[in-house]
């Protein structure tokens, strides 16, 4: 059941930190689809999760100038967020259920917000964004609550219950709806993306992300018990297309992990080409008007280790001439040599798929950041898109052991991408997972191992990768594990931070390393730019989150230290 509390005290929150936005302007549906060059409206700036910031004061000639304007630091727990810029003001999200409303030219707190939780849900907050419409600021918050903030103020607007779902994920919002979606939290009741009105709170509609019995994709699951349908919308929340009125979603995997688990210890229950288990692991169109379902394709069938295909859908128009050399499954009916319209993605086991976002077809993909044949997926029909699962590393017995790659290539760190070169950028860590699952030996368990037969000297780097050809520049290259966002300017650069606390500046042709600073510790997600009163800045996030320790047990030379969440901005002098 919904529950919408209108707030007009101080009912569910905590100490308020008393200031106030000066000339505050509403942020309309338009400025969304059409921001000022100045802000940083959403997650990844623009409905189309581009990350590209029109900004051109910073350049290739003078970056290395770049000098640290201010910087904060910020409270002890996890942070896995990106902050917004409007109109000067920089809204973000502190670890502990706090959001701070702070000049953007200087740190100093406008306004604070915490939310009256207990200490151990606070700690679990691991919203990955805010989201801003007229004077709301949309807060998913970690005790289960979407939350409408006062822009001006910080003061709760309204709050409203969405079960139990755990709000991992971020909101997006399109036509006065925050679009949210969030974890399981081991309930399918939880497994749903939601819609509510921008300015009370009130739900508009909700799509569960599994089918029930009896609704379009029940056969899918080949009969398994509704409670073992689970898949999630944990991570990066999606895009928007304003002219087709199309959100683009990322699903992550079914749950319980393993078919067997999901299939009554019958692996071989569902298909072992897509479709099986959906909408596990696919991209959705959704209308956002009414959540209905327009179309939609699975990157993986029926999944066995937890490979995730959630986070962002980055929306390209490009003209489509993928290079057999660069291109392992092309589609042959593909309109060559046309402008298309794309929707693109990596998941977290690799793999870059390319499909016409009118209509789902599939156009082409590349195992990525390698091919290799511990890969998730074995094959793709190019004909019809339809992938097939790896079948030689399904488990099929209690107690077997497989190396299965990839294990968070990519995870919730965005990509981006720069018309400038039509390129996607992204980092990658050339990691897999080493998995046993419980039998007659042990309970099972697994790590993190480097791919069979790769460079230990090359475990991580960046690609810049030609949406129209295929082709890929590798750089940077070495063993330090990113967890930091993309971030491509129109001054051809690109922005990047690593877990060696080094924030780096590159050529966005060449991927020449043209600019360094030192930080205090892991750059997390976080990296955005925004002007005020003509001047650019650079913003990056340090800090804790959930995958530092896994990657640190593998590169234990970098000794990441821990506990130090702080903001960054730079400019020119």
């Amino acid at each position: 059941m919904t529950r919408i509390l209108l707030l007009c005290s101080s009912l569910l929150i905590g100490p308020l930190l008393t200031g106030q936005v000066q000339r505050y302007v509403p942020v309309t549906q338009q400025m969304l689809e059409n921001p000022s060059p100045d802000d940083w409206l959403m997650f990844s700036r623009t409905y189309d999760a581009q990350r590209f910031s029109p900004l051109k004061q910073i350049t290739k000639q003078n970056v290395g100038q770049l000098r640290m304007t201010w910087t904060r630091g910020m409270g002890a727990g996890q942070t896995e967020t990106i902050p917004i810029i409007h109109n000067g003001v920089m809204y973000v999200v502190n670890p502990g259920a706090v959001v701070q409303a702070l000049d953007a030219t200087n740190g100093n707190v406008l306004w604070e917000y915490k939310r009256n939780v207990p200490a151990n849900v606070a700690a679990q907050g691991r919203t990955k964004s805010l989201a801003i419409y007229q004077d709301i600021v949309a807060y998913t918050a970690p005790d289960s609550f979407v939350v409408g903030l006062d822009a001006r103020t910080g003061e709760p607007r309204w709050q409203t219950k969405v079960d139990s779902r755990g709000n991992t994920s971020g909101p997006l919002i399109v036509e006065g709806k925050v679009i949210s979606g969030g974890a399981c939290a081991g309930n399918r009741a939880n497994c749903y993306i939601s819609a509510h009105d921008a300015l009370t709170g009130k739900e508009v509609w909700r799509f569960y992300t599994t089918p029930a019995t009896g609704e379009p994709g029940d056969e899918s699951w080949a009969g398994a018990a509704v409670d073992k349908r689970l898949a999630s919308t944990w991570g990066l929340p999606g895009a928007y297309d304003p002219v087709r009125k199309m959100l683009y979603w990322g699903v992550a995997n079914p749950m319980p992990d393993q078919r067997s688990a999901r299939h009554d210890g019958n692996p071989d229950a569902v298909s072992r080409t897509a479709p099986a288990d959906l909408y596990s692991n696919s991209t959705i169109a959704l209308d956002p008007n009414t959540g209905k379902l327009a179309w939609y394709y699975q990157h993986l069938p029926g999944d066995d280790w937890d490979s995730d295909y959630t986070h962002e859908r980055t929306l390209v128009r490009t003209r489509l001439n993928p290079d057999p050399k660069f291109v392992k499954w092309i589609n042959p009916d593909i309109p060559r040599g046309q402008d298309v319209d794309l929707a693109v993605t990596i998941g977290e086991a690799g793999g870059l798929f390319v499909l016409d976002r009118s209509t789902g077809k599939f156009l082409w993909a590349e195992p990525f950041p390698f091919d290799a044949p511990e890969s998730v997926i074995s094959g793709i029909d190019v004909k019809t898109g339809r992938t097939s699962i790896n079948w030689d590393n399904v488990f099929k017995t209690p107690g077997e052991k497989h190396t299965i790659c990839y294990w968070n290539t990519r995870s919730y760190w965005p990509t981006a991408y720069s018309p400038s070169t039509n390129s996607l950028y992204t980092s990658y860590i050339d990691n897999c997972r080493e998995l046993t699952t419980a039998g007659p030996a042990g309970r099972g368990g697994w790590k993190v191992v480097p791919r069979p037969g790769s460079d230990p000297k090359a475990l991580t780097g960046l690609a810049k990768i030609n949406l129209s050809t295929g082709e890929i520049l590798r750089f940077d290259l070495g063993r330090a594990p990113g967890n930091g966002a993309m971030l491509a300017t129109a001054g051809d650069l690109v922005f990047h931070g690593d877990m060696s606390r080094r924030f780096r500046a590159f050529d966005a042709e060449t991927g020449k390393q043209l600019w360094e600073s030192i930080l205090g510790g892991n750059v997390s997600v976080s990296t955005i730019s925004y002007a005020v009163n003509g001047k650019q800045y650079i913003a990056v996030m340090t800090g804790d989150n959930l995958k530092v320790p896994e990657l640190a047990a593998e590169v234990p030379e970098l000794k990441t230290p821990s506990g130090h969440n702080a903001i960054y901005v730079f400019s020119l002098p």
